[in-house]
């Protein structure tokens, strides 16, 4: 297998009430996935399903050992996903707003999204459709 990368994407995301890791990671992987358009790879790569590209997922978030590691993934819509969390993103203040979530911090989530592909499973085809 020889994976190589076509697509790198960043997003961020934040939780403003509630202090949940998982909700603001999974909104800086939907930030992210939200710039990728995936036509090119599609169109020059013989796959016979989306699902058949590799994907690595970064997430750097306060206390990852706090998330959901299978909401994340799920978060991806295709692809074999490869997920990392690491320490990083941000706690900073915000608002106590009871009705909306518990706690006044906003945390926030960082996300990079690399798309590579099999060149060796998947030749690439140029031309007529």
């Amino acid at each position: 297998m020889e994976l190589r990368r076509f697509i790198v994407e960043l997003g961020m995301g934040a939780d403003l009430h509630g202090q949940d890791v998982t909700k603001a990671s999974q909104r800086a992987i939907k930030d992210a996935v939200s710039r990728c358009c995936l036509c090119g790879l599609i169109d020059i790569f013989d796959f016979k399903h989306p699902n058949e590209m590799h994907i690595n997922l970064k997430v750097a978030c306060p206390s990852p050992e706090k998330v959901d590691r299978e909401k994340l993934k799920s978060a991806v819509p295709f692809g074999q996903v490869n997920l990392e969390l690491v320490e990083g993103g941000m706690v900073t203040q915000g608002l106590n707003l009871p009705l909306l979530g518990e706690g006044d911090r906003i945390v926030v989530a960082i996300a990079s999204i690399t798309v590579l592909v099999d060149v060796e499973a998947h030749p690439i085809k140029l031309g007529a459709k």
